[in-house]
């Protein structure tokens, strides 16, 4: 299970870097929306895909990365990828995606209006094409400031 301050961590991102290869060791490196975090699953959206979709067809294991920048804490999250587009999973998690849609389309125009900024797009729109990305979470690596590392196993 992912413990609850690294849970919070990730929670507090909208988007986090997503590392795929391909078959022939190609990396690639894509922000990917970020859902949900339960248990020691996070839950992503690929509106896009493209790379980081066809990579996982034939390759399912990913690295994930943010860095937290008040403690300059980096983390690696590394796991294994379903990736579903149908169902009731599917349904079920499309329903969260539309409630979280509404909730930071409101969190950008109060943060605009606070701040005297426009952001070039208020709305987060879903497009017609996604998928959502099963992270099975396996090992969590901190990378202190020192450069040392902490492997946790989840």
């Amino acid at each position: 299970m992912i413990n609850k301050d690294i849970k919070a961590l990730i929670e507090s991102r909208e988007f986090i870097s997503v590392a795929t290869s391909d078959l022939e060791a190609r990396p690639n490196a894509a922000p990917k929306f970020l859902l949900k975090v339960e248990d020691d699953h996070i839950y992503l959206v690929d509106y896009i895909i493209g790379r980081t979709f066809r990579n996982l067809q034939v390759n399912p294991r990913v690295s994930l990365s943010f860095l937290d920048s008040s403690s300059l804490m980096g983390y690696q999250i590394n796991g294994r990828v379903e990736i579903i587009d149908s169902g009731k999973e599917y349904a079920t998690v499309l329903k969260e995606l539309q409630g979280k849609q509404i909730d930071l389309s409101i969190k950008r125009v109060i943060e605009g209006v606070t701040k005297g900024q426009a952001h070039k797009a208020y709305e987060m729109a879903i497009p017609e094409q996604f998928v959502i990305l099963k992270v099975e979470v396996d090992e969590i690596v901190q990378m202190q400031p020192s450069g040392t590392l902490k492997r946790e196993k989840v």
